[in-house]
């Protein structure tokens, strides 16, 4: 392959350092925007929500962190090692919470379990008007719907590592006398930990970044501070300050998650991927794994979507009116757009670091990917205060200067500014698929196109662009669905009049318009199934 010259070694790799620099921009922002302190906002915090927003955050972390371990690890395990009924149809439908995001999942729970729900109504008429659950807007209630709808993190990665292991080894200690448990606990978790330590990160970086399910069970967290800060207080700087105490708890979430990563690479993986189940369950044993894999199914996803359904046939379908088609023009056109551009920097990105494989693009892409650790609030509140201050410090004097009678500001309250906070946080979305796809072409490829006579760019387009297509389809489908179901950045930075299905949804639930919710809330449902039907193709290609 030919040598490429300096000028292109320096494009490559100011495409990173840019793409990197888009992710640095809302970070250093929340660093300056601590330079001044509103006394009176902060002092009020103080006295009356910053314990209490620092307490129910470490309460989500813990809790929803166990819960997604005990829950993933367990299912993956039966589903991984054991033989029952029903174990290759649950293998991929155990995936299918994928698809119901945490605010959906938030208020069909409390629609059904509040103490007004159908629910608790029935059990009253069997069992006395004092019979009560407990209550389901509590800390308990908001773990338990975030754990539903996030164990498939860990599920999936621990399932791979237990395939992985290969037959081999877990033979090799029945034959030294462990018993299955002893050789679950003593080799197959040690070997999952660095997966299960990686899913479980990603489900408690999605727990920090959620409002939409907080919102909805009413539980303060640093998501809800920042926007009541940024729509209650009118003070984008405090809301700034928030979110950057929200992302130290993110950063702590990576550190972990590196730690165990580099701590637990001593466990080499040597044997062959294993065909197939290790133990047969026969008798009660089989049908109990059989009954709790169904079970945590049903609860995540059979009986909230059978509960949207039934509302949505009894009274929900009256909004499918104009305004509602126009909600569904907004989000299609947000997450078309968002996708396209996202995957076009991605794609540059994996053929940077193709073309220059040296530290600093390795660094830059890293970065670059570093955007889905960072909640949709923070990132919308850093681009917000950013462009606050172009428009005050650069924008507005200039179009003063150029004589322009009105200089309103340009920035703030524009659709780019929301598509540049999609970009950064969905680019490792789209570069997954990309990379994996880029890793398949032969260098000797594109090395005969150049042979041949072809220059940079019809090698680009006649050799690139075929072979990644598969990776360009799904990157662009994973990030148009993550478009689609993105809550706190679409809500904190929406222009006016560009309200979409999450938005909608947001609006009824604070009014306790569950049933009126059904309808854009199913519709994300349906759309979010794609990308679950995408994970179940590879997993069952693997």
């Amino acid at each position: 392959m030919a040598r490429p010259s300096p000028a292109h070694k320096l494009r490559w790799q100011l495409i990173t350092y840019l793409a990197a620099g888009l992710v640095l921009m809302p970070l250093l922002v929340l660093l300056f925007s601590w330079q001044s302190v509103d006394q009176t906002i902060w002092g009020h915090l103080l006295q009356t929500q910053l314990a209490r927003l620092i307490g129910n955050t470490l309460w989500l972390v813990l809790g929803v962190g166990a819960g997604v371990i005990l829950l993933g690890v367990s299912l993956a395990w039966l589903i991984s090692l054991c033989e029952f009924p029903g174990r290759r149809w649950l293998d991929w439908a155990l995936m299918l919470p994928f698809a119901i995001p945490a605010y959906v999942l938030a208020f069909v729970m409390v629609g059904l379990l509040d103490f007004a729900g159908p629910l608790q109504t029935l059990l009253r008429g069997w069992f006395g008007n004092d019979f009560r659950l407990p209550p389901i807007r509590s800390t308990g209630g908001v773990i338990l719907t975030l754990v539903l709808v996030f164990y498939p993190y860990v599920y999936m990665l621990a399932r791979s590592a237990f395939m992985a292991q290969g037959r081999g080894l877990m033979e090799a200690s029945r034959i030294l006398g462990q018993t299955p448990w002893q050789g679950f606990w003593r080799v197959a978790v040690p070997m999952a930990r660095p997966a299960i330590s990686a899913g479980a990160a990603l489900a408690i970086m999605e727990t920090l970044a959620d409002f939409g399910a907080v919102s909805v069970f009413n539980y303060d967290t640093f998501t809800t501070a920042i926007y009541k800060t940024w729509y209650g207080f009118f003070s984008l700087q405090s809301a700034t300050q928030l979110a950057s105490l929200l992302l130290l708890f993110v950063f702590l979430a990576l550190f972990a998650e590196r730690h165990a990563q580099g701590r637990n690479k001593r466990f080499p993986a040597n044997d062959k991927p294993r065909k197939g189940a290790l133990y047969r369950l026969q008798g009660p044993l089989a049908w109990l794994a059989s009954g709790y894999c169904l079970l945590v199914l049903s609860i995540a996803f059979i009986i909230p979507v059978g509960q949207l359904l039934y509302w949505l046939l009894s009274s929900g379908i009256a909004d499918l009116d104009s305004r509602y088609w126009a909600l569904i023009q907004n989000t299609l056109l947000l997450g078309a757009i968002a996708a396209l551009m996202t995957v076009v920097v991605a794609t540059l990105l994996v053929l940077a670091l193709r073309l220059q494989p040296i530290r600093r693009v390795r660094g830059a892409v890293a970065l670059a990917n570093l955007g889905y650790a960072l909640p949709g609030s923070v990132l919308a509140v850093g681009i917000m205060f950013f462009f606050s201050f172009l428009d005050n410090n650069l924008v507005v004097p200039l179009r003063t200067w150029l004589g322009a009678a009105n200089p309103a500001p340009v920035l703030l309250g524009g659709l780019f500014a929301l598509l540049l906070a999609y970009l950064i946080r969905f680019m490792a979305v789209a570069y997954g698929p990309l990379d994996t796809s880029l890793a398949r072409i032969r260098p000797s490829l594109p090395e005969a196109a150049q042979s041949l006579g072809q220059s940079g760019w019809q090698v680009f387009w006649r050799v690139y662009v075929p072979l990644l297509l598969p990776g360009i389809l799904s990157a662009a489908l994973l990030v148009f669905v993550d478009v689609l179901k993105e809550m706190p950045a679409t809500l904190l930075m929406r222009p006016f009049g560009w309200d979409t299905l999450a938005v909608r949804i947001h609006a009824l639930t604070s009014e306790g318009e569950w049933r009126r919710a059904s309808l854009p809330a199913l519709t994300l449902v349906l759309v979010g199934l794609a990308p679950v039907i995408v994970l179940i193709r590879r997993s069952a290609r693997r």
